[in-house]
C-alpha cells in the first residue's frame, strides 16, 4: 500500500475505486505536469452520502463529511490517472469546492475545510493548496457538495 493510502487508512479513510463520469466529460485530464480532476460528488458505492442544500436540510457537519468524500474521490481519480502511482503527486495545487446552499448560508469555507483537511492528511505539507469555496443553488443529482482538484505530478 502506498504511503498516501497508509496515511489515509491511519486516519480511518479507505480510498475508493475511481467512479465513472455521470455525464459527457473526462474524469481527469493532463496539461503538462498538471492533472486536472473533474468535479467529484460525495458518492460512495454509487450512492450520494447526502442530498439537499446547506442552510436548509443539510448540516455543516454533513456537508464537511460530503466534502471529505469528494476529496477522497478526487484522490481516487488521481490514482487512476497515474496508473496507481499516487506517490507521483508532488503538490495539491488547488481545490474548488461548490456548496449547494440557501441564499442566507455563509459557512461555505467550513464545509470545504473537510476536503482541504483530507488533502493535508493524505499528502502532508504538499496537500496545502490554494482554494475557492463557492455557493450555488443546486448541484448534479441533488448533491450538497462537489469538489474539483488540480495536482502537480512528476513524470
Amino acid at each position: 500500500m502506498a504511503e498516501i493510502e497508509q496515511r489515509l487508512a491511519a486516519a480511518g479513510f479507505t480510498l475508493p475505486e475511481a467512479a465513472a463520469p455521470v455525464a459527457s466529460y473526462r474524469p481527469w485530464m493532463f496539461s503538462g505536469n498538471l492533472l486536472f480532476v473533474s468535479g467529484q460528488l460525495p458518492l460512495r458505492d454509487g450512492k450520494l452520502l447526502a442530498t439537499g442544500r446547506l442552510g436548509e436540510n443539510v448540516s455543516v457537519e454533513q456537508g464537511r463529511a460530503c466534502a471529505e468524500l469528494c476529496a477522497l474521490n478526487c484522490i481516487a481519480q488521481a490514482k487512476a490517472a497515474l496508473n496507481g502511482e499516487l506517490e507521483r503527486v508532488e503538490l495539491v495545487v488547488k481545490l474548488t469546492g461548490f456548496v449547494a446552499a440557501s441564499a442566507d448560508f455563509t459557512e461555505h469555507p467550513r464545509v470545504i475545510n473537510g476536503a482541504s483537511e483530507l488533502m493535508e492528511t493524505a499528502f502532508g505539507e504538499a496537500g496545502r493548496h490554494a482554494r475557492a469555496a463557492v455557493g450555488c443553488a443546486s448541484l448534479p443529482l441533488g448533491a450538497p457538495v462537489e469538489v474539483e482538484a488540480i495536482f502537480h505530478v512528476r513524470f
